[in-house]
């Protein structure tokens, strides 16, 4: 039933076998199996997709009611040890991960030597039930609908310009001006050529241009660095090149909408004790970081 709701969730054997570590065979006969045992066709197959049969479809959703209270019962008595354990697959941002979560993540191995942490750093937006992540960290304004959430803190944006830049292409004061100059722009998101600012209470986007863009938040900071234009980073990010002069702050009156830290669960899951006692400690190390 597992293998079964995991095949239905990632829409292929290939991806489940990959998580689970086995030959794409095992998982074959073990839905083979399944649809034996229930006499009934579970999955259309076909060259390039998996499709659910009206039963399938039935069976996946009572699969994962039971499966969820298998779950519950389980950790119930886990529990009751107060001794977390297993293994905890965890998507994080590249940037934060490394310079403000490894610390956290580090405490906490150390503290919970039952717990096996499987990391993956990339700054794509992760399909949490397609690549098996237990939860994944996500910095972001925008939500998107039906994603299940818990706030681990909030952190700034800033915009940043080198002294250099500033002395020869002047400073602006207002983020309409911003269009006139050379802006360092961050291509993850389709909102890349605006930039949002609180004026009045309200927040405003405002147009940018520039010839460097890139999906690292960190690489645009160090070309800010460099002289190369203007960027809008948050402060995890900008600290270190704050403290060493590298860059400095602009327009301050004008501040950039907070984004928020989320830890992303996937829907439709029991979440297991381990999972939540990680996002405790995160939410406790982001709270007084």
């Amino acid at each position: 039933m597992q293998i079964f709701v995991r095949v239905a969730e990632a829409g292929t054997f290939t991806a489940v076998a990959d998580q689970l570590q086995v030959a794409r065979s095992v998982v074959t006969r073990q839905i083979a199996a399944l649809e034996k045992h229930l006499r009934v066709k579970l999955i259309t197959r076909s060259t390039r997709s998996l499709t659910l049969t009206p039963a399938g479809a039935a069976y996946l959703e009572k699969c994962r009611v039971i499966l969820n209270l298998v779950d519950a019962a389980e950790a119930s008595l886990e529990e009751e040890k107060a001794v977390p354990r297993g293994r905890i697959r965890l998507g994080l941002p590249l940037s934060f991960g490394l310079q403000r979560l490894m610390p956290a993540l580090l405490d906490f191995a150390k503290a919970q030597p039952h717990i096996e942490l499987l990391m993956d750093f990339s700054d794509q937006h992760a399909n949490l039930i397609e690549e098996g992540l237990d939860l994944s960290i996500r910095i972001t304004a925008d939500l998107q609908p039906g994603d299940i959430v818990r706030t681990l803190g909030r952190c700034r944006l800033l915009t940043l310009a080198s002294p250099g830049y500033l002395s020869e292409h002047g400073t602006p004061t207002h983020p309409e001006q911003l269009r006139h100059h050379e802006c360092l722009v961050y291509s993850m998101t389709a909102k890349s050529a605006t930039w949002p600012f609180q004026l009045d209470g309200q927040v405003q986007a405002f147009p940018v241009r520039g010839r460097i863009q890139a999906n690292n938040g960190l690489a645009l900071v160090q070309a800010a660095a460099q002289g190369m234009g203007i960027a809008l980073q948050p402060d995890f990010i900008a600290e270190p090149f704050l403290q060493r002069h590298e860059v400095v702050e602009i327009l301050q009156p004008f501040q950039a909408p907070p984004l928020g830290i989320y830890a992303v669960l996937p829907s439709n899951r029991y979440i297991p004790h381990r999972v939540n006692v990680l996002m405790d400690h995160l939410a406790d190390f982001l709270g007084k970081s």
